[in-house]
């Protein structure tokens, strides 16, 4: 019996265990982009390349190259509505340009996911089950949401938010600000004191988090390179900041701070 109850136990350990096998990255980075109702094929089309642009950009590949591992993991989601989420590139380690294109290809051959509702809720709640399941091991893990309206569909925001940062994850937020949205849809996209208050309030959270505004889709991909390379430059905080990537992500918080 006890020797039972002895194996037991051993093999409960060996489960909760971390994968000694895992690739330990500097960052595990969910990028989860909105792709509800008000936002149209066109806008839908700007925002899927801004998001390969960027993770191609050499300031991108700098960034990563720059960390403790030289590498991050990455998996790309869609989200509309509550229910409404899908994988369209799967967790990858990026540590160079082969890696980042490969991802990036998969990313612009892929058909839309979906044209719904808006659940960032529901987005945060698939994308807390994305990092659950990662492959790799990091110490940080941020959600990256980008969007261009309030929530309107899913559970309560808030309880779904609070959950994530709970448990140590940065909410990263880039607001869209869609002044022509689809007919129906002004308050949505323009709820009272803007879109990005909205998101400073609701959405974004945790250590280090910040909230990028994005005047029209058509500057998506800037903007989204941006966002890339201040996340992943701060990954290491207590080196010295010598690069012109360093010096860029530094800029780029301080005016963030000053908005």
């Amino acid at each position: 019996m006890k020797t039972g109850v002895a194996a037991a136990a051993l093999l409960a350990l060996i489960a909760l265990a971390p994968d000694a096998g895992a690739e330990t990255v500097d960052l595990l980075l969910v990028l989860a982009a909105d792709v509800s109702r008000s936002i149209d094929d066109g806008e839908f089309g700007l925002q899927r390349k801004g998001y390969a642009a960027a993770l191609t950009d050499p300031r991108v590949l700098a960034a990563i190259h720059g960390g403790a591992h030289q590498a991050i993991a990455v998996v790309f989601v869609e989200w509309a509505g509550a229910g409404e989420e899908k994988i369209v590139v799967d967790w990858t380690v990026i540590r160079d340009a082969e890696g980042a294109e490969t991802a990036a290809a998969a990313m612009l051959s892929a058909p839309r996911s979906f044209v719904g509702r808006t659940s960032i809720s529901g987005a945060i709640d698939f994308a807390m089950e994305r990092l659950a399941a990662a492959p790799a091991a990091a110490d940080r893990r941020i959600i990256d949401i980008s969007g261009d309206g309030t929530n309107n569909s899913g559970r309560d925001l808030a309880q779904a938010r609070g959950e994530a940062l709970a448990q140590g994850v940065t909410i990263n937020g880039l607001a869209i600000i869609n002044d022509r949205p689809n007919p129906g849809y002004a308050f949505h996209t323009q709820p009272p004191g803007g879109l990005p208050q909205w998101y400073r309030q609701n959405v974004v959270g945790g250590p280090g988090a910040f909230l990028l505004v994005v005047e029209d889709f058509s500057s998506f991909a800037d903007a989204m390179t941006n966002k890339l390379v201040s996340e992943i430059a701060a990954l290491s905080p207590a080196q010295p900041c010598i690069s012109q990537r360093c010096a860029a992500a530094s800029s780029l918080r301080l005016a963030k701070r000053k908005s």
